[in-house]
């Protein structure tokens, strides 16, 4: 049996134990893992340091300071979230009990990435655990020095049979898939994410997406061109371009294009010095792969600022490009480092236009100070997620649900929409051996009579909670009274529901 067998049957047993159900045990496990970044913030640091050139105060204000929020909102809201949820009734159904059943799929796959490779790798593993699931733990290899860290200290701090880290390349992630899971997370590029879900495929596995792409950026001149490239800027060059949702391009009207150029080389030389390649707060490219692959892209545009490179260093300058055509290079697949390219389009039909000619993207950002302009941008067009007037914080919100559409991905995470994403939300109905005479319009022999009867008491839908219990009670005796039964006594049902219905 392969190392990643042994895995993946280790947490299956370890889940089929049932511990990972009890709310107490998953709180527990949330609280370590908190633990885990109080304690060893400085090992998580260097590490990164190492694999990306980030700065220990880079590394807590994009990597861990998010992870920590979201553990915090788990745990205080893990009991809220996995109560049963009441939901509508009709007539038909009135005297039941009807509920949702949060429960956990069993064991899931979280495979992560290299670029923010602590915040999308441990994000998904807090959902997993809040919905009581076991969780094989995938980190990148990419990043060599933090997937050691991982694979070192998760065990020391959370269940290690019921969340195992299996660290290792592409034979490794691949005997991975070729196992039975509950569920796959993964978070990448769409071309590895159509792998996955082949093989997902082969046992209907679910699966949630976190792609990428395209995302396009659209300055209107009606807005403070000054505050806007700053914004750019920040979102385009952290982490040295390498963010799934940074603005990849820019359009604009070419009245302005000069202006957002210098805006935008401002910003640079304000957040990186004037001298990018010594400043503790601009990265470095993942390794030289990556850095041949985006350099490449400038092949046939016009570099504005920037575009100095030292390949030993995996160092790309902040750079921006002007007047730059559909059909060049840097157009035809999303960056993933630190080249801003221009397009100028003659307004914003022309960039919306644009827009939905290409696949839909991961986000999508407009400047303008025009509430129309706004509004036209979100209705029609279609991104995982818009915001207006700023560039990635929406991530950072997790009381919205953040994922792709399209080619960008499918499923989504953040808070509640974590743990959703990754519990089998169960329908439930409990009903009471009583009031049988209430169902005798649908048991044969069928007639037009028991139909009409039928359509008025499925249509019409009550809300319990509002009718309270003294209305529910009355709307039972008519409901008898009209089928002309009466139901037998019996003895009272267990009703998870009944502390809502009040």
């Amino acid at each position: 049996m392969s190392r990643e067998q042994q895995a993946v049957a280790r947490a299956r047993k370890a889940f089929d134990t049932g511990r990972s159900k009890s709310l107490e045990y998953r709180v527990r496990q949330l609280k370590n893992l908190q633990r885990l970044f109080t304690e060893k913030q400085k090992v998580i640091s260097d590490a990164i340091k190492k694999d990306l050139n980030k700065s220990e105060v880079g590394t807590q204000l994009y990597e861990t300071l998010g992870l920590e929020g979201e553990i915090s909102l788990a745990i205080k809201k893990l009991k809220e979230w996995a109560a049963p949820r009441p939901v509508g009734k009709n007539l038909m159904t009135i005297s039941d009990s009807v509920y949702i059943k949060p429960e956990p799929l069993g064991v899931v796959l979280i495979i992560g990435a290299w670029n923010y490779p602590w915040a999308v790798t441990i994000q998904p593993l807090i959902g997993a655990i809040a919905a009581g699931n076991a969780a094989v733990v995938k980190p990148s290899e990419v990043c060599v020095h933090t997937a050691k860290v991982m694979e070192d200290l998760l065990p020391l701090y959370i269940d290690k049979e019921l969340y195992p880290v299996v660290t290792g390349g592409v034979p490794e992630t691949q005997e991975l898939l070729r196992q039975r899971f509950d569920h796959i997370f993964y978070t990448g590029n769409s071309t590895v994410g159509k792998l996955i879900m082949e093989a997902a495929a082969k046992n209907l596995t679910p699966v949630t997406l976190e792609l990428g792409g395209k995302s396009p950026c659209y300055i209107d001149k009606a807005c403070d061109i000054a505050i806007a490239c700053r914004r750019v800027a920040w979102g385009k060059y952290t982490n040295c371009g390498q963010t799934c949702i940074a603005p990849d391009y820019v359009l604009c009207e070419p009245s302005i294009q000069d202006r957002v150029i210098e805006e935008v080389k401002k910003s640079i030389k304000e957040f990186y010095t004037d001298n990018p390649k010594n400043c503790p707060d601009y990265g470095r490219i993942i390794n030289q792969r990556h850095f041949k692959r985006i350099m490449n892209m400038l092949e046939d545009s016009t570099v504005a600022a920037g575009g100095d490179n030292d390949e030993s260093d995996c160092y790309i300058a902040p750079t921006v490009l002007r007047d730059v055509k559909p059909e060049a290079k840097v157009m035809q697949e999303e960056i993933f480092g630190p080249l801003l390219p221009i397009m100028p389009v003659n307004g914003l039909d022309e960039a919306i236009k644009f827009i939905n000619k290409g696949e839909k993207p991961l986000a999508l950002y407009v400047f303008s100070s025009d509430d129309k302009v706004i509004n036209r941008m979100t209705d029609e067009t279609s991104s995982g997620g818009l915001l207006a007037n700023d560039c990635l914080v929406h991530f950072s919100v997790n009381s919205l649900p953040f994922g792709g559409v399209g080619n960008s991905g499918m499923g989504c995470y953040h808070g509640k929409f974590s743990f959703d994403q990754l519990s089998h939300l169960r329908g439930c109905l409990i009903k009471q051996l009583k009031m049988e005479g209430v169902n005798s319009m649908r048991y044969p022999p069928h007639t037009a009579k028991k139909l009409g009867w039928a359509r008025f008491f499925i249509l019409n839908n009550v809300d319990a909670g509002w009718i309270g219990r003294m209305a529910l009670v009355a709307v039972l005796v008519v409901v008898a009274a009209v089928v002309l039964q009466v139901s037998h006594r019996g003895g009272r049902r267990y009703d998870p529901l009944a502390s809502c219905v009040s």
